[in-house]
């Protein structure tokens, strides 16, 4: 029976001791945020330009840190820290809003990781197929065409994935996650050097004040491409899909919310520093020429190796950035198989397979069937859509401002008993407001960027002429 405080084994509510920190909170925040999608960050500045491209950035980055603060309070019920816990996103919002927002909430949140998943195979397959071309280009000297096929890598990606979703849960995914966040700065770090090396030699692009000018594109592309850029940024700062699972791994005292208000506070600070660097200096180096991936979209040839080292940090950290958004995805399907099929061994025994030298590691049945089969599924669909900016800008376009923005601000309000009409009340509702309308234009400007991709397509394989 749960205690209250716990005991030595056990937390307050009768579950193993939650042993997660600031540090593990940190590296499963920087894991999700700071992805590849920081790569796409110059390309979007070179949209938007020296003043609205930074600029943005700053607004989402306080808008994001301020409503995941809001989020961490709604961990518990009631009492901050004696309170009842609520282990997902979906928990919370039942606690708070009720039958028919909790059902809208699994919705968007589950299809949202589901497209997650496909856009890291994605990218994953992007980033070996970019260590290709660049030897492809060192060995022939840019004279000879590289023809190639995505869908191996792909495969590869997702073989690693059947093995590494095995993992339980997300207390057993924190190392995962370090390993991923150190790999997420080590390809940031590269590109930012090598932007900047770039930019030394160059300082031809540094008055394009308004972005990418009219000529290089038409005005209703200007338009358009603006537009996407601002989904580009809105996914480059989506964590809070996961907050609350993260939340769930962290021990207490201090409180949960203490833990997780400062974990956000350092990884949002340290993502917008790289973010702003990145984009920036990327922007800087390649002014109109943006490429939509700094490091896969070849406005870098040289030192090829070292581009390969990115590339290998970037594939590294995304079989860490899909375990971690697809643990709560995984864990809803078999609680909720668990809660329907009670006797079935099939779903609940957990076999024990010894390990020399390690605790016997535990296989269920279900969860290796499900998660494979989960895998495979999203393995096929992205062999059928490698489309990688529009994808990128439509998932932050569609998922941020619900769960990023609505939920949490409803939440809050619901919880604090704010009246209606007051002060804070439209200050609240104003930002939702003006985010949903930033949501709107961005999820326009990415499905016409998607329409782009979708016509010079060509599924199965790429053929890329250097010159």
């Amino acid at each position: 029976m749960p205690t209250q405080g716990g005991s030595k084994c056990f937390d307050d509510d009768g579950r193993f001791k939650r042993t997660g920190t600031v540090w593990t909170a940190s590296a499963h925040i920087i894991t999700a945020v700071m992805g590849s999608g920081v790569l796409s960050l110059a390309w979007a500045t070179a949209q938007l330009g020296w003043i609205t491209g930074p600029t943005v950035m700053l607004l989402f980055s306080f808008v994001t840190y301020y409503t995941s603060t809001l989020l961490a309070g709604c961990y518990r019920s009631g009492d901050p820290v004696n309170g009842g816990r609520n282990y997902t996103y979906m928990d919370a919002v039942r606690s708070n809003l009720g039958g028919a927002k909790f059902k809208l909430c699994g919705r968007v949140q589950y299809l949202n990781l589901f497209g997650v998943a496909i856009r890291y195979t994605i990218a994953s397959s992007t980033s070996m197929m970019a260590i290709q071309r660049s030897n492809c280009f060192h060995s022939s000297g840019g004279k000879s065409s590289c023809h190639m096929n995505s869908s191996p890598y792909m495969i590869g990606f997702g073989v690693a994935q059947i093995i590494f979703s095995q993992i339980p849960d997300f207390h057993q995914l924190w190392w995962l996650s370090i390993v991923a966040a150190v790999m997420s700065f080590t390809y940031s770090t590269i590109g930012l050097g090598l932007a900047i090396a770039k930019v030394a030699g160059n300082y031809s692009y540094l008055h394009l004040l308004t972005g990418i000018s009219i000529g290089t594109v038409t005005e209703i592309q200007k338009i358009w491409r603006s537009l996407q850029a601002l989904g580009d940024i809105a996914f480059a700062y989506s964590y809070s899909i996961i907050l609350i699972e993260i939340q769930d791994t962290v021990k207490s005292p201090p409180s949960e919310q203490k833990t997780m208000k400062k974990a956000s506070q350092v990884c949002v600070g340290v993502t917008t520093l790289f973010y702003m660097l990145c984009g920036c200096f990327g922007y800087a180096a390649f002014g109109d020429s943006s490429p939509k991936n700094l490091l896969t979209g070849f406005g870098f040839y040289d030192p090829y190796w070292l581009l390969d080292i990115a590339n290998v940090a970037i594939v590294i950290h995304l079989v860490g950035a899909y375990q971690v958004y697809c643990q709560p995805l995984f864990a809803f399907i078999e609680k909720q198989a668990a809660a329907r099929f009670p006797d079935s061994d099939f779903i609940t025994r957990a076999i024990k397979i010894p390990i020399p030298g390690f605790r016997p590691f535990s296989l269920n049945l279900f969860r290796l069937v499900w998660r494979t089969g989960f895998v495979i599924l999203t393995t096929v669909i992205s062999i059928f859509l490698p489309l990688f900016n529009g994808f990128v800008g439509l998932l932050g376009a569609r998922g941020y401002w619900r769960l990023t923005i609505y939920f949490p601000v409803k939440m809050y309000i619901t919880q604090k008993k704010i009246p209606k009409w007051s002060m804070k009340w439209l200050c609240l509702q104003i930002l939702s407001f003006a985010c949903l309308v930033i949501t709107i234009a961005a999820a326009a400007g990415s499905v016409a960027g998607v329409v782009l991709d979708l016509e010079s397509h060509k599924p199965f394989a790429t053929n890329y002429k250097f010159s």
